[in-house]
Parts: structure tokens; sequence; C-alpha cells
């Protein structure tokens, strides 16, 4: 991770002269979308570019210690031995960002980690996820619990009632409150933001969420009916870009839910270093949160090195 976000004093000021140009937004994302893509060695490397900076994701009601297992073996070895050596980077140590589980399985991926012999961080999420509609004691002790099992990422979710009714400085507090909890872990803050009304209500929720210490601001739970939207996206980074003009302080950005393909990954990519630069592309700062994307990326290397596109018993899950 990156050095943290100490944060800063609530701005209401700043809050209050905030307007976002939504057709402007528009524009703007579909131009990001419509561009040409790259080809060839250069789109292989952005794919692994792009597997470097995914949180390997399981949350399903169904989630065991073997299959939370399974994924953190995956975590280690996203791409097939062959094909990294076939590429030439195969002495790269290539692997996901993170492993992302919810708070009782914490124990479990930190578990199998260890017995993988890797220092893959163990993100958590926390606060009553999705909804984050518990009571803040009891959100705060999650938190703590999932630290205290080893989680060295905490992604918290916003109360978006407190967007919706502009209570700023509740959102501030609470958010507050969430980042003493995590201690020594990053903070990662889910907006919700298929859920705030507005693209004016993603930018004040953004720089609140910032101004609060999150070490980076997230789109979405992957539950919501609305996820990760490119002019969603393109707030979000600006309000970032807009934080460390001001402050100096460097916060993370990551997109989650309805990212499955390659081609959703490279134009997230493209967004992220043309908005904020190269030094944005780095999992340090930029992490694509993402349960299904990693297996469509290694089919797209696999079609890369081979010329033929993979069946499905050719890359099996671990």
């Amino acid at each position: 991770m990156a050095a943290r976000n100490q944060g800063t004093a609530l701005d209401l000021s700043w809050l209050a002269r905030v307007r976002v140009n939504q057709p402007a937004v528009l524009r703007r994302a579909a131009q990001i979308q419509t561009q040409r893509a790259v080809k060839k060695n250069w789109q292989a490397a952005w794919h692994l570019r792009a597997v470097t900076c995914i949180d390997l994701t399981t949350l399903s009601g169904d989630d065991t210690p073997s299959n939370v297992c399974r994924l953190c073996y995956k975590a280690k070895h996203p791409i097939r031995a062959d094909l990294l050596q076939a590429m030439s980077v195969d002495g790269k140590g290539i692997t996901t960002a993170a492993v992302c589980v919810y708070p009782a399985r914490v124990a479990d991926a930190v578990k199998a980690l260890k017995a993988a012999g890797c220092d893959i961080p163990v993100a958590s999420v926390a606060t009553g996820f999705p909804a984050g509609q518990t009571a803040l004691k009891t959100r705060l002790e999650e938190i703590r619990l999932a630290v205290e099992d080893g989680a060295r990422e905490i992604d918290i979710v916003i109360n978006r009632t407190l967007v919706l009714t502009g209570q700023w400085e509740g959102l501030y507090e609470e958010i507050r409150q969430c980042r003493q909890a995590c201690g020594e872990a990053h903070m990662k803050t889910i907006l919700g933001t298929g859920e705030l009304g507005s693209l004016t209500n993603v930018y004040k929720a953004s720089l609140v969420a910032m101004m609060a210490g999150s070490d980076f601001i997230k789109t979405s739970t992957g539950k919501e009916t609305v996820n990760a939207t490119f002019p969603v996206g393109l707030v979000m980074v600006r309000a970032i870009r807009d934080f460390f003009w001001k402050t100096g302080y460097k916060v993370g950005f990551k997109p989650a839910g309805g990212i499955r393909t390659a081609k959703d990954a490279l134009i997230w990519l493209s967004l992220m270093k043309e908005e904020l630069g190269d030094e944005w592309l780095k999992p340090e700062l930029f992490r694509l949160g993402a349960s299904t994307l990693l297996g469509d990326i290694e089919r797209q290397i696999y079609h890369h090195v081979t010329g033929r596109y993979a069946a499905s018993y050719d890359l099996p899950m671990a």
C-alpha cells in the first residue's frame, strides 16, 4: 500500500461549492470507452498489470474454508505457469493484489496464504456489508475482529442514508471512527454509488471519505443494482485528483461490481492513466474488485500465447 492518508478536518465550504457537469462527465466517460484499444504484446502486458491489481474476491453465502483456500492458491498462481514462461515473465512474481472475503473467513484465508508461502494481504469487508445499516458499535466491533484475525485491509461500507439526507458531519465522524478501529490495517471506503442518487453526491461522499482518512475509495459492494460505471468512476478519480492537489495525500481507487471482462479491465486502467497518471496504475493505489475477471484475462493471455481460445478444462481454478 501507499503511504497512509492522514485525513483532514471536514471542510463543509468545499462541499458547498461542488458542482458536477453531468453531460460533460457522460461525454468524457464515453470517449474513454471508445478509444482505440492496445494490441498484441502491449495488450498482454496490460492484462498482466490488471492481474496484479485484482482483489480476488469471494463474497457468497456458501463460502467454506475449502473454496477460500482454493481462491488463495489461485491468487498466488493467477496465470498458468507455462503461459508466463512463454511470455518470459515467469520470474516476476505475478500475483493478485489481495484476497477479499467476509470477516468469518479471514482466518481461513490467512491460514491458506501462509501455507502457500506468500505474503498476499487478506482484505475483509465489514461494517454491516453490504447495506451498512447496523448499529455503529456493531460495525466497529466487526472491523476489530477482522483485524484480530489477520486482515490487513478493511473494506468498510458507508451508511448511504447519511449521504442522501446531507448529514456530512455524521458521515465524516463514522468514517473517522472506522479508521481508528482499523489500526494499522488500510481502509477502503465503499460508497455504494448506485444508491447515492446523483453524481454530485458521489463527489461529495468521495471528498468526505478522503477527509476522514480513507486510504482508498471504492465504488460499490457488488450487491447493488448498479455497480461500477465509468461516469461514476470519472467523478471519483477527479475527486481523488482534487484532494491530492489540495492536501498532498494520495488516495487509491477501487472500482468493484460488474467488472467481468479483460476489456473492462483495460478501460479502467486507461481511465486511471489518463486522469491520474502512471503512479495510479500500481496496486498500491489502484485495485479491481472482481471474482470472475481473472478467468477472462487468463483466457485472453492463453489466446495471445497459443493463438487459440482455451477450452473449459485448459484453465483450472487453481
